[in-house]
């Protein structure tokens, strides 16, 4: 059966109780399970197909809590590794009165980052999801690479998600280079408008078509509350608006995007149907990823099914 591999970071999400408050006038926070990898993990396992996180957590309360939220959601843990050399992940939140976020992070370094290994076996029905926070130079860094590997030679689908995080690298040139070496090892890559012009120099659209390198073969283009658009080498093949909802936290809405079009994807050839379906899986993945918005943090807030249904296409 076709499974989610996701690697990299699974952290604690600080959530501030009031939106508008700059970061260092937050008063009070509520925690919530994050980072990526652990967010896109927990949309394929709530939607109900098979999904495991590969990453490592400190021997902590924190580690202890994220262990037990991936559980109660069914996303698989077996894979996670603990350590006493450094602590599970922290992220403190601030939101503005529209629900978009600034960090502050808390991993020098954090458990994650000190992965050196991972045993584990693909087959050519499985997918790979990463993104590029753990991709800074660390041991987690060559465990990617390894597991990249391993994915190529068992002949999945990788999916890549830059989802760029500044302040954790040492300069945004850093950050630059290493996601333009790992764009290329993708099949499917997921991309913002603001991340496109930050890669290419360019903010439009026909910038996407330089990401066609190596193995790559389509582009998801996001673009917040106005919609996405998936891309392939001959051009634009589908475009969907988006849906209007009462946003209260943004936090995890691209995870939960990115996470329910792999949800679509698993147990097809991926790449195949993605260019056939683009228009529904679109619909659908929009639809969870503006329901994940709806409440404050990633994993609590993502959707059921039967609340994807009842969500009414805009006119």
């Amino acid at each position: 059966m076709s499974k989610l591999y996701a690697i990299g970071e699974a952290l604690i999400d600080f959530i501030p109780h009031t939106k508008g408050v700059a970061l260092k006038n937050v008063a009070a926070f509520d925690t919530q399970v994050g980072g990526a990898p652990a967010n896109v993990a927990s949309c394929v396992a709530k939607l109900g197909k098979q999904s495991a996180l590969l990453t490592q957590l400190g021997q902590d309360a924190f580690g202890d809590l994220i262990v037990d939220t991936l559980n109660e959601v069914g996303v698989d843990t077996s894979y996670i590794k603990r350590t006493d050399e450094a602590n599970t992940g922290l992220a403190f939140v601030s939101l503005t009165e529209d629900g978009e976020r600034d960090f502050a992070f808390y991993r020098k370094p954090s458990a994650d980052m000190l992965m050196d290994n991972v045993d584990v076996t693909f087959t050519s029905a499985d997918m790979l999801h990463f993104c590029s926070v753990d991709l800074i130079p660390s041991p987690m860094r060559d465990t990617h690479v390894k597991v990249i590997h391993q994915m190529h030679n068992a002949g999945g689908t990788i999916v890549f998600d830059p989802n760029l995080r500044f302040p954790l690298w040492p300069s945004k040139k850093a950050l630059k280079e290493a996601v333009l070496e790992f764009l290329p090892l993708a099949h499917i890559v997921k991309v913002s408008d603001e991340e496109l012009e930050f890669l290419t120099g360019s903010s439009h659209v026909d910038s996407i078509q330089t990401l066609f390198n190596g193995y790559t073969e389509v582009v998801i283009y996001t673009e917040g509350k106005n919609g996405a658009s998936i891309y392939t080498q001959d051009g634009c093949i589908a475009r969907h608006p988006g849906y209007k909802v009462n946003v209260q936290d943004t936090t995890g809405a691209g995870d939960a995007f990115i996470g329910s079009v792999i949800y679509q994807l698993l147990g097809h050839n991926a790449v195949d149907y993605i260019k056939y379906h683009a228009d529904s899986i679109l619909s659908f993945s929009n639809k969870v990823g503006a329901l994940t918005t709806t409440n404050k943090g990633a994993i609590q807030s993502l959707p059921t099914i039967s609340m994807i249904e009842q969500l009414k296409e805009e006119q």
